[in-house]
């Protein structure tokens, strides 16, 4: 994300600003947040993710004037987002909309053992050193596990942030994201990493 200088407008007065039409308001919105969204989009519907990003912003554009603060700018504009693409998954994939809201009833020993207990995701993550490695781990998981990693630990929002994006408590979603590390760290593990750090 773009660096706000202390002179800069907040998102939240970009966003009253194009909720009164301001075209400037809303480019310099999708200049600070369109990469980030795009890069979420991307893990979520793939090569249509250009698209979706630019329904999102249409989305955003058209319902400024209904922005209340009770999130940050940017957590808003993730769960535009989101929907967005969960609205393109279903008219593409329309048996599949399940995948990406569906608990997840694997035990956490399970997990845990495919994951190489004694190594944490991120410690494994960090190791792969090829991003292509990461990337076919992410692509992997299910739509729902890859969702939560990029949010937390690849666009970093706060847990709140991205409990609100996805629509879950925090609990849950502090329950979804360990999951989905243990996951990912499976995935690795089968592509060999940390095969040695026994």
């Amino acid at each position: 994300m773009p660096a706000q200088t202390p002179l800069e407008p907040s998102d939240e007065t970009l966003l009253t600003a194009v909720a009164g039409g301001d075209g400037k308001a809303f480019a310099r919105l999708y200049e600070r947040h369109g990469g980030a969204l795009l890069r979420y989009l991307r893990r979520i519907v793939g090569d249509r993710a250009e698209d979706a990003l630019q329904n999102a912003f249409i989305d955003a554009f058209r319902a400024a004037s209904s922005f209340r603060g009770d999130s940050s700018a940017r957590t808003w504009l993730f769960t535009i987002a989101r929907h967005q693409a969960l609205r393109m998954r279903r008219r593409t994939f329309p048996g599949e909309m399940g995948a990406i809201e569906e608990h997840d009833e694997t035990p956490l020993l399970e997990l845990g053992v495919a994951a190489g207990w004694g190594a944490d995701p991120e410690t494994l993550a960090h190791r792969a050193r090829q991003r292509e490695t990461l990337e076919a781990a992410l692509a992997a998981l299910q739509p729902a596990d890859r969702e939560v990693i990029v949010l937390r630990d690849v666009e970093q929002l706060t847990g709140p942030e991205a409990a609100q994006v996805i629509g879950l408590d925090l609990a849950a979603l502090k329950s979804r994201l360990h999951r989905a590390r243990l996951k990912l760290a499976g995935e690795l593990r089968s592509r060999g990493v940390g095969d040695n750090d026994a």
